[in-house]
């Protein structure tokens, strides 16, 4: 049918626009004679296809404008909910129809597009929203106070009526107080003609637009981010984000000016962001941000029932605080459209918050609760879910495999490589098998300290924090003594062995600092070392030394570390000969032993890697999931480190 694709279109058009509606918010329908199809609880609208529409009998839908309900509010919205579900044509397809049907099912036009743009917040949020509405759009429209559940259906339904007394038809805009607005008409041509409209006139009206520009987050947010996340961290460790931008600094100046978005405007907002939010002002060194927050905490709890998903710190920005990465950025964009509706409402009377009563409800109300839960997604039971992993030559090889298997795992993963086009790649590859979790690339030389240090601030920035570093990326340029320069055994020894040093040096800073606010939480630096490792090679003395030398630090590190909680382990893979660094037409390790004469007899590729492959008494190659496990036993064992786990086929065996 042409006119499900258009709502299909018109969805996702609307949908994919953080103007208009975020974290999946707002609903869209199309209806005939006999069904309505409405978007389904738990669909996004920005990715929405057919089968995130619930179908329903209309006939049905209408009874919950005929029946008489509970008088308990929770109640009736619970019975409100199973008629609408018992409307469902299909329903062994378990679609939840969106709580807002009854609405959509009132107005007669075919197509009803419900948003909560940014810009017509700022009019409905306002103090003089009901006398602006009216001037700026007369009796073109129609202005609802606000009301949750049911007893905004009941005020739509009587203002319909009256409404289609006064003009004969139905008003195609319906402004909702604290809320919203919905757009209605025959096709979805004109809906964009009037959505367009409604932006145009409220923008035309707004005294203090501006551009929002970024601001960079000041380097020592190292020294008290990863503190936070664990102070605010109970049974599973959180997942903090920091953002810094014009529009924050708006609001972060003085405890007056955070008091213009201390409370929520739209239940949208309770749903992701609670409805109280914390502000430190005492912000003039990392040390005091913690005090300050150790010192508030305790008194917010107490008086909200619950730690803070946001909070604002003076000159640095706003920190979202989740359980999981996805939801930690949906709360700072919910939170930043609080900030503009604030902002832009200044020249409508100011701001107008929710009362507390109406708060209680919303927070209370198994509909939201329902959405604030598909919002979270189900967890998981892995060993690093949600947990925060960066892995070094990530962007291939054996890198690309563990940040892959990990990220599977519900890791949240760095992918950290020095090539950029390759790193990006991978990156965009893994992001689409995440499911709560992220992956972000950021481009880093393992053998430049600076630039290991720029990874875990960046990382810091993103996540909060450091629980897993796995040291991966090397080289190696076989050769014999003479035939190695000097240049490449430097080279050599700075990506396979300094490098291991920076890592540690870089990322233990940061797992130091959340050892000291919860001294249970145990984390792990892995170097991905080699059987080269645990002995000699021949013609390969250069990688062979860097990595008896990682293995030499490796044990070193785990002395000194043990006291935080921070386990230091090497994995020592044997031949990985499926992956880049032995296969590699031009530039493998097959090719390169095969021109450096270090297999007598042997005259093709496949000689050498013959000769290799019957080297190992399980008669292979090491394999990415081979290392998986001797890394997650590694994670899993917390009496356990500085130790070199070999992963060799039987080919290289402890003494």
């Amino acid at each position: 049918m042409k006119e499900i694709q258009d709502l299909i279109d018109i969805s996702r058009y609307y949908g994919a626009n953080k103007d208009y509606t975020l974290a999946g918010g707002g609903n869209t329908s199309f209806k005939t004679d006999e069904f309505i199809w409405i978007k389904a609880s738990g669909s996004t609208l920005a990715t929405i296809t057919e089968d995130g529409f619930a179908q329903l009998f209309r006939e049905k839908v209408q009874i919950v404008g005929e029946k008489k309900y509970s008088d308990d509010e929770q109640q009736r919205e619970v019975e409100v909910k199973e008629d609408l579900i018992a409307a469902n044509v299909y329903p062994e397809k378990g679609k939840r129809p969106s709580v807002e049907t009854s609405f959509h099912e009132l107005i007669d036009y075919a197509f009803v597009v419900h948003m909560h743009p940014t810009m017509t917040n700022a009019l409905m949020c306002s103090a003089n929203a009901k006398k602006e509405t009216l001037r700026l759009f007369g009796d073109e429209a129609m202005y609802i106070p606000f009301a949750p559940g049911y007893p905004l259906f009941m005020l739509v339904k009587e203002a319909m009526t009256a409404h289609r007394l006064k003009y004969k038809n139905d008003a195609k805009i319906i402004f909702l107080e604290n809320h919203g607005v919905f757009v209605s008409a025959d096709t979805t041509s004109e809906i964009k003609e009037l959505y367009s409209y409604i932006t145009d006139t409220i923008v035309s009206n707004v005294k203090n637009m501006e551009e929002i520009v970024a601001i960079e987050i000041p380097d020592d947010v190292v020294e008290f981010l990863p503190a936070l996340r664990m102070i605010l961290s109970e049974e599973t460790i959180k997942n903090l984000t920091i953002r810094h931008s014009t529009l924050h600094s708006h609001f972060y100046k003085s405890e007056k000016d955070f008091l213009k978005i201390a409370r929520p405007f739209t239940p949208d907002i309770i749903v992701y962001c609670k409805a109280a939010y914390l502000y430190i002002e005492e912000s003039s060194s990392p040390a005091t941000i913690i005090a300050s927050l150790k010192e508030k905490l305790p008194e917010f709890i107490k008086k909200y029932g619950y730690p803070p998903k946001v909070i604002l710190v003076k000159n640095y920005g706003l920190i979202a605080v989740e359980d999981n990465a996805a939801s930690a950025e949906i709360a700072l964009e919910v939170y930043e459209d609080l900030m503009k509706v604030s902002l832009y409402s200044e020249s409508f009377g100011g701001p107008h918050f929710m009362t507390d009563e109406e708060i209680a409800f919303i927070d209370n109300w198994e509909v939201e609760n329902y959405r604030r839960k598909i919002s979270k997604g189900e967890g998981s039971e892995s060993l690093v879910n949600q947990k925060v992993a960066i892995v070094t030559g990530a962007a291939q090889g054996f890198g690309e495999g563990i940040a892959e298997d990990l990220v599977r795992q519900g890791a949240n993963v760095v992918v950290a490589d020095l090539n950029r086009e390759k790193g990006e790649e991978t990156s965009l590859r893994l992001s689409e098998l995440s499911q709560k979790n992220k992956v972000i690339y950021h481009q880093t030389n393992v053998a430049d300290s600076a630039s290991v240090d720029d990874l875990v601030l960046h990382t810091v920035k993103a996540f909060g924090g450091v629980d897993i570093l796995i040291s991966n990326a090397g080289i190696l340029v076989a050769g014999g003594i003479d035939e190695v320069a000097p240049e490449m055994f430097e080279k050599m020894t700075a990506v396979n062995y300094n490098a291991w040093f920076y890592c540690v040096r870089s990322a233990s800073r940061v797992m130091k600092i959340q050892s000291l606010e919860k001294p249970d939480h145990f984390m792990d630096l892995i170097q991905i070392n080699s059987k080269s490792g645990l002995e000699g090679s021949n013609r390969n003395f250069a990688y062979s030394g860097s990595k008896f030398g990682g293995i030499g630090l490796t044990q070193s590190f785990a002395l000194e570390l043990a006291p935080d909680h921070i386990k230091v382990n090497s994995v020592c893979p044997g031949n990985f000969f499926e992956g880049p660094l032995w296969s590699d037409s031009e530039r493998g390790l097959f090719v390169q032993y095969l021109n450096a004469g270090k297999v007598p007899g042997a005259k093709t590729v496949a000689d050498v890697q013959k000769f290799y492959e019957e080297k190992v008494p399980m008669q292979r190659g090491c394999r990415v999931d081979d290392v998986m496990k001797a890394i997650y036993y590694i994670i899993d064992q917390k009496y356990e480190t500085g130790q070199a786990v070999p992963v060799t086929g039987g080919q290289v065996m402890l003494r």
